[in-house]
């Protein structure tokens, strides 16, 4: 049986997270909540856990998930080259809904999926989230759901979907309060791998418009859609 943990509770949320840390240590998933929706995650750097993640969502390997990460180091750890133009993206959108897909150090020992050498990366702008992370390093997170199934915004819905697949539930009450209905209320996923002389490309128009996006850039690189 999976363990639930009230994170408005000090005390809940402390055994919780220790719990939690504990799972992803043993290569099983934990649930946390996110700035946007619900995540499973996994530990990045266990392939055996990563796999767990993908089949618990029903999700093959051609679909990698992203990896959370707690700060800009940590970015610049797991990325090979931060191009200037998705640097500036992250410094005006981290922490919040902005996921950068960068190529990834060949030195690392990990095996997300078929990435084609990239990282998709993210820094959730949630306490919960952060915490676990600066504790653990870098997860695998991948929106908590069956794959086709909407994306939870609460703990018990993503309860419902992944069952005793997942270890430890941290329930923070609903995510997404912003959320629009009939939107994609999931992070915005920028392809930065063509910089720095071709375009940036968006892979999923999330809860970032584009508007905001070319605004940081202000002409520096040029958008196209890869949905």
């Amino acid at each position: 049986m999976p363990s639930i943990h009230d994170a408005s509770s000090p005390e809940d949320l402390l055994s919780g997270a220790r719990l939690a840390r504990t799972a992803l240590g043993r290569g099983e998933l934990v649930v946390l909540p996110t700035d946007t929706v619900y995540g499973v995650a996994a530990d990045a750097f266990q392939p055996a856990a990563v796999q767990r993640l993908l089949d618990a969502k029903g999700r093959g390997r051609q679909s990698p998930p992203p990896v959370l990460v707690p700060d800009f180091a940590t970015m610049d750890a797991l990325a090979e080259t931060v191009p200037d133009a998705a640097r500036k993206l992250a410094e005006a959108f981290w922490p919040g809904g902005l996921t950068l897909v960068l190529p990834a150090r060949a030195s690392l020992s990990w095996d997300l999926g078929e990435t084609r050498g990239t990282v998709a990366l993210r820094m959730p702008d949630h306490a919960v989230a952060r915490e676990l992370l600066a504790a653990t390093g870098p997860l695998a997170v991948s929106s908590a759901n069956l794959t086709g199934q909407p994306a939870a915004r609460t703990a018990q819905r993503a309860q419902e979907m992944l069952g005793d697949s997942v270890a430890v539930y941290l329930d923070a009450g609903e995510v997404g309060a912003d959320a629009v209905p009939g939107r994609d209320n999931g992070s915005t996923i920028v392809d930065a791998t063509a910089l720095p002389d071709g375009p940036l490309r968006i892979l999923r128009q999330g809860v970032i418009p584009l508007v905001q996006l070319e605004a940081v850039l202000d002409g520096a690189a040029r958008f196209e859609s890869g949905v």
